[in-house]
């Protein structure tokens, strides 16, 4: 039997940081970059601009659906293969992953039907009729990236159980092969065919469907788990113990798509009201805006997210060789490294707004544009540091099989906090309530996180876990 990843062991923690947390930063930047990079192209074509930017932010949280069943399903598996590896349980190891490969296949089927048969619906849920244009654009995106929704599930879930294989850089080239041709695609299909959102949408998906490709072609070619005929077949004991371990993930995700609802549903409802924004032609101004700050704090995560879910594989594999001591040393480099990224991202966006809004076609816009975007960064991303470190402790803990405590934290953040503030400050603030609800809901999460941490910590002392 191959035991190729004994060296989780015994090689340096920051060495193995290095190994795994850079090659999944890098994986999740590009899979980010695919919907920011066709922001930048919309944005940018003088036909499309604010209008197919409103667009983009409605179905963003659509896809991000997609995301959250996939990484709830991939995230799980690459814990539970992690942890049976450093056990010595093939095993389970390999009808793990057969089992997660068969799960995404027929969910990603359910969920596109979903989304073609309720599109109106769906958009009109998520904000999207905010002006007739917005909804237009919203529509003719929305179809063509639901037509995609297949080959995005199966590659962002095989994205994980690869690194927990022990192939972080094979994980890092086929999502970047994917982003590079939609990068490529993008310019050519939106200035040179002029298709509009339909292009934008089309370059998304063929770069998903050659990372999903990559994908196939290196599950026929797996280095620590020899997948076999009968490793397809849905085997429910262990989909009932890997799908817990990646709640936390899905939870995340989900959730997030609620808050996200909340805050399009307000700035569609209190921007109406507003003296600027509630005129036809400024009224797509807000949520345009509101979600390339949004795409902003999606890169600042990915990098968050990336370097704590590279150790997930270290942690579950010292946890099952009971070196519970390296899995409190590693927390601990994770939290500081966190708040260094948090730190960094709240400089530029308290020192350089107009800059990053000059990225998303602020020449092509009004004064009122760039003047809400300014305001939109500083506040609503304020809190960053913290920000930073409760996610990465979300997902540190769900790693340490922390599945429960893990998941109600999240929720916290995004239901409870995320939404419900959301929904109570414009009450008080108007538009500007929507800003505020982000880093008033950070700083109280961080006060819950931070007892969190200390217990986790206790606990790997008393090596109960």
């Amino acid at each position: 039997m191959d035991h190729t990843n004994t060296f989780l062991e015994t090689e340096s923690l920051g060495s193995l940081m290095r190994k795994y947390s850079v090659p999944c930063i890098i994986s999740l930047l590009v899979a980010a970059l695919y919907n920011i990079v066709d922001q930048i192209f919309i944005a940018n074509a003088s036909y499309l601009g604010s209008y197919g930017n409103a667009a983009n932010t409605v179905v963003f949280p659509l896809t991000v659906v997609a995301l959250a069943v996939a990484v709830m399903i991939g995230d799980g598996c690459c814990a539970y293969v992690s942890i049976c590896l450093g056990s010595r349980n093939q095993e389970n190891a390999h009808r793990s992953i057969g089992s997660a490969i068969t799960l995404t296949v027929a969910v990603s089927a359910v969920l596109t039907a979903v989304y073609l048969l309720f599109s109106d619906q769906i958009l009109t849920a998520f904000g999207g009729r905010v002006n007739e244009e917005t909804f237009f654009h919203s529509r003719q995106y929305f179809f063509y990236i639901t037509l995609g929704i297949p080959f995005y599930m199966f590659g962002q879930a095989m994205n994980p159980i690869i690194r927990s294989d022990g192939s972080p850089k094979f994980a890092m080239v086929s999502t970047l092969a994917g982003a590079v041709a939609n990068l490529i695609l993008d310019p050519v299909f939106i200035y040179g065919f002029h298709w509009g959102m339909m292009g934008a949408a089309v370059a998304t998906v063929l770069g998903q469907a050659l990372t999903a490709a990559l994908a196939v072609w290196y599950l026929f070619r797996t280095k620590s788990v020899k997948l076999r005929r009968n490793s397809l077949r849905p085997n429910w004991y262990v989909i009932k113990k890997f799908l817990p371990l990646g709640a936390c993930s899905f939870l995340s995700q989900i959730s997030l798509v609620a808050s996200m609802a909340a805050v399009n549903n307000m700035i569609h409802k209190y921007g109406a009201r507003d003296a600027i924004f509630g005129q036809t032609e400024y009224a797509q101004i807000p949520m345009a805006v509101v979600g390339i700050v949004m795409k902003f704090f999606q890169i600042v995560i990915s990098i968050v997210v990336g370097m704590a879910a590279g150790c997930i594989p270290i942690v579950g594999y010292n946890i099952g060789a009971g070196r519970a001591d390296r899995a409190k040393a590693l927390f601990k480099r994770l939290l500081v490294a966190e708040g260094c990224v948090g730190a960094v991202a709240l400089l530029i966006v308290q020192l350089l707004p107009r800059q990053l809004i000059a990225v998303f076609g602020a020449a092509n816009e009004s004064v009122y544009y760039t003047e809400f975007a300014v305001r939109a960064f500083r506040i609503y991303l304020c809190m960053m540091i913290p920000a930073c470190i409760n996610k990465a402790a979300f997902i540190y803990l769900q790693s340490l099989g922390m599945a429960l405590l893990s998941t109600v934290l999240s929720m916290i953040r995004e239901v409870v906090f995320g939404v419900g503030f959301a929904l109570l400050l414009p009450v008080f603030f108007g538009l500007d309530g929507v800003l505020y609800s982000m880093p008033v809901s950070d700083i109280l999460t961080f006060a819950i996180s931070a007892a969190a941490i200390v217990y986790a910590c206790r606990t790997l002392d008393d090596h109960r876990i």
